[in-house]
């Protein structure tokens, strides 16, 4: 599980057995989770997180979106 970002209490990392889905990020804080799309940054899945706090994520993600994908493409060897 390659960490792509560390913001706050904020983990963003990726499973590495997930090549075949398009390009997306894990966060977890504590016992909560969720995974965003990148392109274009959307929510997949909660777990535990309030809508005040993805929000929060959300603009964590959008405001490094380029090193996220970056990231992504330097583990997986391309964006999907």
């Amino acid at each position: 599980m390659p960490t792509a970002l560390r913001s706050g209490p904020y983990r963003f990392y990726f499973y590495s057995h997930e090549p075949n889905e398009p390009s997306h990020v894990h966060v977890d804080r504590d016992d909560c989770s969720a995974k965003f799309w990148l392109s274009p940054v959307t929510l997949a899945r909660n777990f535990g997180f309030a809508p005040k706090e993805l929000n929060r994520i959300y603009k964590i993600i959008n405001e490094n979106l380029d090193t996220l994908v970056e990231a992504w493409n330097g583990h997986f060897g391309t964006d999907r």
